[in-house]
């Protein structure tokens, strides 16, 4: 059955990024990296600690500093909030939005994470399992790995006084957060929103990937040969962490204050597979990707470029290959990026859309790292192989998918 159609709405633009990733914290390292092929993913020899454990390599964010935000608010941070605290702020200077425009009821928040803070969550619970007791247990502990903590901290760090929502829908976290933050703006709710991400790096990330059989443990001495999107030896997935904001801006609100404008958001779609908890589907793929073009007004020929979410599943890429083949045969040229970045599950929508954008802006496509032969038994696609493509990009999709299966794609285009 055809959905209808949603109304138009108001332009919503991207004013600000901000970002912390495996590659570096700016887009310029971002960019450096992509167009080096350098990988995020190193050996976590300190895993073998965890008995059972297959993988050995993640991916961890360097040359993060929590001393960088005001005690008042850290104390409530745990480093998946300082990841999205750090990210937001860098997002509001590129922005140039003052503080009391963000302070305001103006300025909403959608931000998401997988769960809270796991180390906050560990710390707490270790005594109350080992010695029955809550004796010396911090209150401000809760605040952590609460679910909704990055939402949370985001907004009390920045006094941001509109609707603050949280989006804790696994791998989708960052690109529903981009997305709910698309429709506030779109709608009317708010002229301004902190929209994004974040993760932080945790063993038991790992470990429950792992006892999935999900995660790579084929390249645990080779970490930068995995995670391998697509590729015919692909062995699963590497967890790593991150943090991405949007500043998402009504585009007259934009256009009065004389801002900068990295990319236009045109569509999102979302929707779910109502078929298994963790493994993806085709359908249930084809119906976020519609929904995304048919929001955007476009045809699947429109799109010049495909994000691909590529986790280096056997399952998952699958199912990604036959959706998106499905839909645009092979004929966009898709770029993969976890084998950069691996995959920072709550942060990978932000991270990649930024990904997306910048790709956008600066006119090429990022080789999908570690794609040495595409897998035959899954459909064709058109991927980036070899070295970057210079392309001229003016429409570009980001797909994310999640447990429970979530799916989205966001429809970015260069402002006209």
């Amino acid at each position: 059955m055809l959905l209808p159609h949603m109304t138009r709405g108001k332009r919503v633009v991207v004013t600000g990024i901000g970002l912390r990733s495996p590659l570096g914290h700016t887009l310029p390292a971002l960019r450096a990296g992509l167009l080096a092929g350098r990988s995020g993913v190193r050996a976590m020899p300190e895993w073998a600690a965890l008995q059972g454990l297959r993988t050995r390599v993640g991916a961890a964010c360097d040359g993060i500093d929590a001393r960088e935000i005001p005690r008042k608010h850290s104390r409530t941070m745990g480093r998946v909030g300082i990841l999205a605290a750090l990210s937001v702020r860098d997002a509001i200077a590129d922005a140039g939005l003052s503080a009391d425009l963000v302070a305001s009821p103006a300025c909403g928040v959608a931000f998401g994470s997988t769960t809270g803070s796991s180390a906050a969550q560990e710390d707490f619970l270790r005594p109350i399992l080992q010695d029955k007791s809550i004796r010396g247990l911090l209150s401000s502990s809760y605040l952590q790995f609460m679910s909704h903590t990055c939402a949370a901290n985001i907004a009390l760090m920045f006094g941001c006084k509109g609707p603050v929502i949280a989006s804790c829908t696994a791998c989708t976290s960052g690109s529903q957060g981009i997305g709910i933050g698309y429709e506030q703006v779109r709608f009317a709710r708010v002229p301004v929103c902190l929209a994004g991400g974040a993760e932080e790096l945790h063993v038991l990330h790992a470990g429950i990937f792992d006892i999935m059989f999900a995660t790579s443990a084929g390249f645990n001495q080779t970490p930068e040969q995995t995670p391998r999107p697509f590729d015919r030896r692909r062995d699963g997935l590497v967890v790593g962490e991150g943090a991405g904001c949007l500043v998402l801006e009504e585009y007259e609100h934009a256009r009065r204050r004389g801002a900068a404008i990295h990319s236009e958001i045109i569509g999102y779609g979302s929707g779910c597979n109502g078929s298994h908890p963790t493994n993806s589907d085709p359908d249930g793929i084809c119906i976020a990707i519609n929904a995304a073009l048919r929001d955007a007004e476009l045809a699947a020929t429109d799109i010049q470029h495909i994000n691909a979410h590529a986790t280096g599943t056997d399952v998952g890429d699958a199912a990604e290959a036959e959706a998106v083949h499905r839909i645009f045969g092979a004929k966009v040229p898709i770029s993969a990026l976890k084998g950069y970045l691996s995959h920072t599950l709550g942060a990978s929508g932000a991270l990649e859309s930024i990904a997306t954008i910048l790709m956008m802006k600066e006119g090429f496509m990022a080789v999908s790292k570690n794609l040495d032969e595409p897998d035959p038994k899954i459909p064709p696609l058109d991927h980036v192989l070899g070295s970057a493509r210079q392309a001229s990009i003016k429409i570009a999709m980001n797909n994310n998918f999640a447990f429970g299966g979530i799916n989205t794609s966001l429809v970015f285009r260069a402002l006209c």
